[in-house]
């Protein structure tokens, strides 16, 4: 009985989903179309369903094969490591122009993920104005370069520890906040970052924006071409996962994860809780700082365009997809969302219609993320 029953409740969730995005697909395509979408869902998703099943039947068997490889000396969680390593450092020899210039983007992106995640995956503090650290990370180089002749790795420096002190002067008095107010507070500073570098016109050249911004040198040897700055961005992003692979099993990182559990608790064992929220913010302001400087060099262009509300949004639906505290999750989600796009640019009508639908099935049936990381909460 129990049997028929979970049959019965999956088939009315497939046609529940599927009635759910026909009645979204009808104003696009007409109720043809929307009748035959409704028809494939109402089949595909049942048999998906029983794939899964099959696969989790299989799980024990697969665990079996996998420690038998791994004994013998021809498995283990390297091999994959090394390949994907592998795969990405020759992408640039053997992919087009613009396929290099998504994968760079999708790096800086994922330098921002990373940080928003020690604040809301670790810390379990919402952050909604996280872009401002971006913005000042990217317009700090800017001027750096264009006023005072700074070439980026000495600009670096002053553009990342400008982000950090940013980071830690907000997080003064908000993160004696919590929930709404915190989000609320975040977000306001980052509307005033960008209300500010859109009308001081005399310094920012408001919505005009900078331009003339200098590539960074290597060797004497300008990193111009995509290919030359896509390693770039690649090393910074392979030096951001290992600190924070680092940091995660550290005592700040155990002590953010403490934090975000139980607040109370963590403080009667002996946490400054303040204190080590106020770390949280700072660290992750100096790698969003390090992704705008990132951006401002790719760029060569920055303006306040680039850094509204709506980039906070992409860059927090990148760690809630990947998985709230899970590094390789937020990576993950952190491609998905600059690839996705782009993948579907040919339909351009119905490209944020995907997205925002992959965005609500994760959220109902995956909510800790796809990479549910082993601090993310139940």
């Amino acid at each position: 009985m129990s049997r028929v029953k979970t049959f019965r409740s999956r088939i009315m969730t497939s046609l529940g989903i599927a009635l759910w995005l026909s009645l979204l697909f009808l104003p696009f395509r007409g109720i043809r179309d929307a009748a035959v979408l409704f028809v494939s869902l109402a089949t595909a998703i049942p048999f998906s369903h029983f794939i899964v099943s099959s696969i989790r039947k299989m799980a024990p068997h697969l665990d079996g094969m996998k420690q038998y490889f791994h004994r013998s000396g021809w498995g283990g969680n390297r091999w994959p490591g090394l390949a994907l390593l592998t795969a990405v450092i020759v992408l640039p020899l053997v992919a087009q122009d613009y396929i290099i210039d998504v994968a760079v983007i999708a790096g800086i992106y994922i330098i921002l993920a990373l940080g928003l995640n020690v604040v809301v995956g670790f810390t379990g503090l919402l952050n909604l104005g996280f872009v401002a650290f971006y913005a000042i990370g990217a317009y700090s180089y800017a001027l750096l370069n264009t006023k005072a002749g700074m070439g980026f790795w000495t600009a670096l420096p002053f553009s990342v520890t400008l982000a950090t002190v940013a980071g830690f002067l907000l997080a003064a008095p908000a993160v004696r906040l919590k929930g709404d107010y915190l989000a609320l507070v975040t977000l306001g500073f980052g509307e005033i970052i960008r209300l500010v570098l859109n009308n001081w016109d005399t310094f920012t050249k408001g919505p005009n924006g900078i331009s003339g911004i200098a590539p960074p040198y290597f060797m004497d040897m300008p990193l111009a071409r995509l290919s030359h700055y896509y390693y770039l961005v690649l090393a910074f992003v392979i030096f951001t996962v290992f600190v924070m692979r680092r940091v995660e099993d550290s005592k700040a990182g155990r002590a953010w994860v403490a934090i975000r559990e139980d607040e109370i608790a963590s403080a009667a064992m002996g946490i400054n809780t303040t204190l080590y929220k106020l770390y949280a913010c700072a660290f992750a302001a100096f790698w969003a700082g390090l992704a705008g400087s990132l951006f401002a060099a790719k760029m060569r262009f920055v303006s306040p365009e680039s850094f509204s509300f709506m980039e906070s949004v992409l860059i927090l639906c990148m760690v809630i997809i990947g998985g709230l505290g899970s590094i390789t999750g937020v990576i993950i989600g952190a491609v998905v969302l600059v690839f996705l796009p782009e993948m579907l640019r040919e339909v351009q009508m119905y490209r944020m219609l995907a997205l925002g639908c992959g965005l609500v099935f994760v959220m109902v049936f995956r909510p800790q993320g796809l990479f549910g990381g082993r601090h993310a909460s139940s």
